[in-house]
């Protein structure tokens, strides 16, 4: 078992509430997808979805929904939120990002990767991994493609962690190489290897492996480690607070002040 599937085994019902905490990101992530995935009902796969939280909503939006994650403990998470929502997932399959052996080439719709390419600590894996998801995509299908900035851990390290030496070394690491390998006396997501992207980094690599882009997007980008007074809204307040998260996450000038970096691109 390697570390990163450890951390997720131990952590599923936490990355579920994640998004509840960071309402935002997930927010955003749906506006997107409500500009861009094509309509219901369509086949989407969502590679490294872990406990399902986005498998779960597109399902009950009439997508065709199957879920694949390298954690035993968040596939079973999903299925009982799936149960609890009266939600059934076209499948569910335990497997790494970059060994997608049980799925068929030109398989699907929409191919979500958000989540391993954070965890990819190599060039050559993350390569790999968007290879994969390109493979069981259709022609003209659709790459949603999610990274984790350069510089988020490091504001996360200077908001919460000053005075940790441990942090300290840890945001000097991501600046100068955008790896951290997991180590058993790590925080939380130190607990399992991660990158953090240069956002520069992303559209080049995204077009290198035969995408054509549709549009990036940082999904908390107003609001990013601001966000306590907003997550207390509701209704119609808390929605305009979408729109221009949305509309300021879609400047590239501001990409690097969001935590996660959602890339749309077509299989050209």
């Amino acid at each position: 078992m390697t570390a990163t599937e450890r951390y997720y085994d131990e952590n599923a019902e936490d990355e579920w509430n994640r998004l509840d905490r960071h309402r935002m990101e997930f927010a955003v992530t749906l506006r997107v997808f409500k500009d861009y995935l094509p309509t219901p009902p369509v086949s989407v796969v969502d590679v490294g979805g872990g406990p399902g939280r986005y498998s779960i909503t597109l399902a009950k939006q009439g997508y065709r929904v199957t879920l694949v994650d390298l954690s035993n403990a968040c596939i079973e998470f999903a299925k009982k939120k799936a149960r609890e929502n009266k939600i059934e997932l076209a499948g569910y399959i335990h497997s790494n990002a970059t060994h997608l052996t049980d799925l068929a080439n030109e398989s699907f719709d929409v191919a979500l990767l958000m989540g391993p390419l954070y965890h990819l600590s190599l060039d050559s894996d993350r390569k790999l991994a968007i290879e994969e998801s390109k493979r069981i995509l259709k022609q003209n299908g659709l790459m949603c493609a999610s990274f984790i900035t350069r510089y988020a851990p490091v504001r996360w390290a200077a908001r919460y962690e000053p005075a940790s030496q441990y942090h300290l070394e840890f945001s000097k690491r991501i600046l100068e190489t955008g790896v951290w390998n997991a180590r058993d006396d790590a925080y939380r997501f130190g607990k399992a290897d991660s990158y953090f992207v240069r956002p520069s980094e992303v559209r080049p690599l995204m077009e290198s492996m035969g995408f054509e882009t549709l549009t990036t997007v940082g999904c908390e980008s107003a609001v990013s480690m601001v966000d306590e007074k907003v997550n207390e809204l509701s209704g119609g307040l808390f929605d305009a607070w979408v729109e221009v998260s949305y509309s300021m996450g879609k400047d590239a000038d501001a990409y690097g002040a969001s935590e996660h970096l959602l890339y749309i691109g077509r299989k050209s």
